[in-house]
């Protein structure tokens, strides 16, 4: 099952070290961005179709080819980033256990987006644990979901919408309308796979609590669905994260999320193994529903 075989490969090669795919797009959208940056929502939308287009209709003419299911495979392995997201986690969580705050901070900025030089053993951990819950989707459920919906082509669609995104959705005042068609274009395309994620973390953690952080502040966080995800990621490990974090020097108050006690070290490694139980549950989900398929599919016949 492909499927099952790119998540696999993910765990066992872990992200090209060098020549990743998507890097070189990143380096393309910034050469795009230097020749056709203005200050327009249209020009930005116009970008994004530019740069997203062909590679998805390229994917689309590979899947015609013989043995397709191979590129579908490399497909899917180059866009799972579980193995590198467990590795960042894990080099956060040493680093604070050796105490040596200096190395945690500087690790935590390969995550976050955040300013992170001043943030104590507390704000490292609760921003390593944000990013985990919030990344568990962005890089490996979102892209699963847009896999098993419409294959290499939807994956592709999806993980350089999300590049995208992560380059030019920003508040500021150099993209807020330049960048808004990527941020719009990302949210809709999450929307689904994000509230899916939210509900595994909440099925394989507390899940009473995941649900109640869910309901209660899902909708108060600036994101339409990192606040689901980190919510009900929070609720179902029973601690709380959220707060204020400086970005770009600036304060930003943001609401609390979860319940519980603020963050620690340890829950590094809690959310790491929530993140591969609600994996498991997706990959039994899938196969089930694949099963139930076919027989449908032989009782038709019948």
């Amino acid at each position: 099952m492909v499927l099952v075989g790119g998540v696999l490969l993910d765990r066992l090669l872990g992200e090209p070290r060098r020549w990743h795919p998507l890097e070189g797009f990143g380096r393309l959208a910034l050469a795009a961005e230097a020749r056709g940056h203005a200050d327009s929502r249209g020009r930005g939308a116009l970008l994004v179709v530019a740069l997203v287009l062909p590679w998805v209709v390229l994917a689309a003419l590979a899947a015609r080819l013989p043995h397709s299911w191979l590129v579908d495979l490399l497909v899917l392995y180059l866009a799972i980033g579980w193995r590198s997201l467990v590795e960042h986690g894990r080099a956060v969580a040493s680093a604070l256990e050796a105490g040596d705050l200096p190395l945690a901070r500087r690790r935590v900025a390969f995550l976050v987006s955040r300013d992170t030089a001043a943030l104590d053993e507390e704000g490292v951990a609760k921003a390593t644990v944000e990013s985990i819950l919030e990344n568990g989707n962005d890089a490996l459920y979102g892209a699963l979901f847009w896999f098993m919906v419409a294959g290499a082509p939807g994956v592709v669609a999806y993980r350089l919408v999300n590049t995208l995104d992560a380059m030019w959705g920003y508040r500021s005042p150099r993209y807020r309308r330049f960048g808004w068609a990527a941020a719009r274009l990302d949210d809709l395309m999450n929307w689904v796979p994000a509230r899916l994620t939210a509900l595994a973390y909440a099925l394989v953690g507390d899940t009473r609590r995941a649900l109640g952080c869910w309901r209660r502040q899902g909708c108060a966080w600036k994101s339409p669905n990192a606040g689901p995800v980190m919510a009900a990621g929070a609720g179902a490990l029973g601690i709380g994260l959220g707060g204020a974090a400086v970005y770009e020097g600036a304060v930003e108050a943001r609401p609390p999320l979860g319940a519980g006690p603020a963050a620690t070290r340890e829950d590094i490694g809690r959310a790491l193994r929530l993140l591969a139980r609600a994996l498991r549950l997706w990959l039994m989900t899938f196969a089930v529903s694949v099963l139930a398929l076919g027989l449908l599919g032989v009782l038709e016949r019948w």
